[in-house]
């Protein structure tokens, strides 16, 4: 298998009403790669908050017809989902609409709360009743919560920020004003740009901007506030620099867009880097190279440069297939790859391969798609990972979850070579992860142990672990 992440945000303020649904359809679409299971979309017009979800792809949700039922208004936000805690069924779709004695919001989240079930059970022993099994749900009753004595939704926001932990990338829909957050970590991307027509538009990824027509202005700093409305712009930064700044190296690995930039840094380029370093530190002798579409494709180029040995095509990936990560069970991510995947025969018959791919986590996806390159007639094949071996579960938003589940953590690589059918195994050192960036302000805890945060005290991670607890 390979990795899944968490989810995609988009928002857009206008200073008229406009179709402001259909902006924020395309904005999704370009972000459809962060998240396959749900989707959503919230338009406030004149304070009434409309919301459509359900789970699917953007443009199975979001018909023409359903479009065409989405009024006009003047705010407006969506949101791509992956579970990476919480089921996938339709009730945790996203954005989340509350309603509350000061007004109404719809939230939409990148990431997770590393003590959601610490705040989720104070917050049912306080009576709150939870809807949803999302984390997403916690940030939305703190904020209310904190709204009800603050004198602003982005002051309620600032309070809410002293609360909750870990990772987020908020965008939310108040009835006058559009706010984008990025926790004082910054875990996870969020950036803003602006239309042609004035009006501004919030992505997870600059991507997204370029998608629906926009300028990208810039990245939002780890722990900022970016409140838009009929005055303009207001950058709130009382939570920024309270703590390191720690940007998820594995956004870069595989889960951004590679036309996309992340805090100033090419996603292209990082992944060309990886290829790079690991024909330095991992060299094989072979005929060709090709990569695992599509994130190992960049690394896979790197990779060839480097070494002088030719890039080929040799995998062929049905477009119309969703990211084998993002798939919500393991089963399915199996089944995925006999149709994902066509071994391009001509490439790879008779071929010593170097077989680029962006991670390893339990081995199953590997050992298929090596089994289809060895039934194309290919003579060896040296697996090279863009990433290094997974150690430990993530807490903020990448689905990698207990320990256990990490062939890294059970067998060297040279067993695990042997397991998944491979003649060699080669992965990024993990001290050269900072050469993908050019900066050391990385979270890297998957890979070494080193957690910026605290983590929840029994060390386990499970999707579905976010359950409403009975109160005895």
């Amino acid at each position: 298998m390979s990795i899944h992440e968490e989810c995609g945000v988009f928002g857009i303020y206008s200073s008229v009403r406009a179709p402001l649904a259909e902006t924020v359809y395309y904005g999704l679409y370009s972000l459809q790669h962060r998240g396959q299971e749900s989707c959503g979309i919230a338009v406030c017009d004149d304070g009434v908050i409309t919301a459509h979800k359900d789970t699917g792809l953007v443009g199975d949700v979001f018909t023409r017809e359903q479009l065409s039922l989405m009024p006009q208004g003047n705010i407006a936000a969506g949101h791509v989902r992956y579970s990476t805690t919480g089921g996938s069924e339709r009730r945790n779709a996203q954005p989340i609409v509350v309603n509350h004695s000061k007004g109404r919001m719809a939230i939409a989240h990148n990431g997770n709360l590393s003590n959601a079930q610490r705040l989720r059970r104070e917050l049912e022993l306080s009576g709150a009743i939870f809807h949803t099994t999302t984390d997403t749900e916690i940030i939305a009753y703190i904020i209310t919560r904190e709204r009800l004595r603050a004198s602003s939704i982005e002051d309620a926001l600032s309070a809410a920020m002293n609360t909750i932990e870990g990772a987020y990338s908020l965008v939310i829909v108040s009835p006058t004003k559009l706010i984008a957050a990025r926790d004082p970590h910054g875990f996870r991307p969020l950036c803003y740009g602006k239309l042609p027509d004035g009006s501004y538009v919030v992505s997870s990824e600059s991507c997204g901007i370029t998608a629906v027509g926009g300028k990208f202005i810039r990245d939002i700093s780890p722990g900022e506030m970016i409140v838009f409305n009929e005055n303009g712009i207001e950058s709130r930064k009382e939570h920024c620099g309270k703590v390191p700044k720690r940007s998820c190296i594995f956004e870069y690995i595989y889960f951004a867009r590679p036309d996309s930039v992340i805090d100033g840094v090419s996603v292209h380029s990082a992944r060309l880097k990886a290829g790079e370093i690991l024909a330095e530190c991992c060299p094989a002798d072979a005929d060709i190279v090709i990569g695992v579409p599509d994130s190992g494709l960049d690394a896979a180029l790197g990779f060839s440069h480097r070494s002088g040995i030719p890039y080929g095509i040799g995998l062929i990936k049905n477009k119309y297939i969703g990211r084998t990560f993002i798939s919500p069970t393991q089963a399915s991510r199996a089944d995925k790859v006999m149709i994902k995947l066509s071994p391009l025969r001509e490439t790879v018959e008779g071929k010593r391969i170097v077989l680029v791919d962006d991670s390893i986590v339990r081995g199953t996806t590997s050992r298929r798609i090596v089994s289809l390159l060895r039934e194309a007639g290919a003579k060896e094949i040296h697996f090279r990972v863009s990433s290094p071996p997974f150690i430990e579960p993530c807490f903020y938003g990448t689905d990698i979850g207990s320990r256990e589940e990490l062939i890294a953590v059970r067998h060297t690589p040279e067993e695990t070579a042997k397991l998944i059918g491979a003649d060699s195994l080669g992965y990024l050192p993990v001290k050269r992860l900072c050469d993908l960036t050019g900066c050391t302000e990385l979270c890297d805890a998957c890979f070494t142990g080193n957690y910026p945060t605290e983590v929840p005290s029994d060390g386990m991670k499970d999707k579905f672990d976010m359950k409403i607890h009975n109160i005895d």
